[in-house]
């Protein structure tokens, strides 16, 4: 079943308990959420879906890890699970919806070297938090997505190492040989990977 962009998917709630054995690497959390940036970009985009990030299992320690880039704090790596427990450190879910989606190809198009090479792209750009600076620029490039910018002015706001979710997790994708199709907006967006129809929903893990 695909995803679409103008709403959350009908799909029951599948407890996270159930569908953890069945979580695989390059899985995408794609989420609805209620924030500011979350309100921008759900604005610009005309969807519900505000956040991406994909997950690596660390088999050796059990851990189904999701790697993203937030605004303010960057990139980084949280359990999975938190998202569902005690996302903000205040013992509360994460507030919004959340769905598990797969790329149709990924584990046949990307081979142990492939994964290798997502997961150095991925973690070299840890603990890269984002100054005021860097903050603007990513929400300059969401605005121009609905207000006209030169090409030069364009060309200020291009990514540098400030990643809004969707690039930080296309640029992994793309390190692997997975390209994401994207609306040209500005930015790639996480409605663009709602909207791939190589993606496939897995799972409803928690509705808005």
């Amino acid at each position: 079943m695909s995803l679409g962009i103008n709403e959350f998917p009908s799909t029951p709630v599948t407890p996270y308990e159930t569908f953890r054995s069945k979580v695989k690497d390059g899985d995408v959390l794609i989420c609805s959420g209620t924030g500011i940036f979350s309100a921008m970009i759900q604005q610009a985009t005309r969807s519900v879906w505000s956040h991406v990030g994909f997950v690596l299992r660390i088999a050796s320690i059990d851990r189904i890890m999701l790697l993203e880039s937030l605004e303010p704090e960057g990139v980084r790596t949280v359990r999975l699970s938190k998202y569902l427990e005690n996302y903000a450190n205040n013992n509360k879910p994460y507030p919004g919806g959340l769905a598990i989606i797969r790329h149709k190809q990924f584990h046949t198009a990307v081979d142990k070297k492939g994964l290798g090479e997502l997961a150095q792209f991925a973690v070299d750009r840890f603990g890269y938090a984002y100054d005021k600076r860097q903050i603007a620029k990513i929400a300059a490039r969401i605005l121009a997505s609905r207000v006209p910018f030169t090409p030069r002015q364009r060309r200020k706001i291009a990514v540098t190492d400030e990643y809004i979710c969707s690039e930080y997790a296309a640029r992994c994708y793309a390190a692997a040989g997975i390209t994401i199709p994207w609306n040209r907006k500005g930015f790639i967006a996480p409605s663009d990977f709602a909207a791939d129809p190589n993606f496939e929903l897995k799972a409803v893990l928690q509705r808005p």
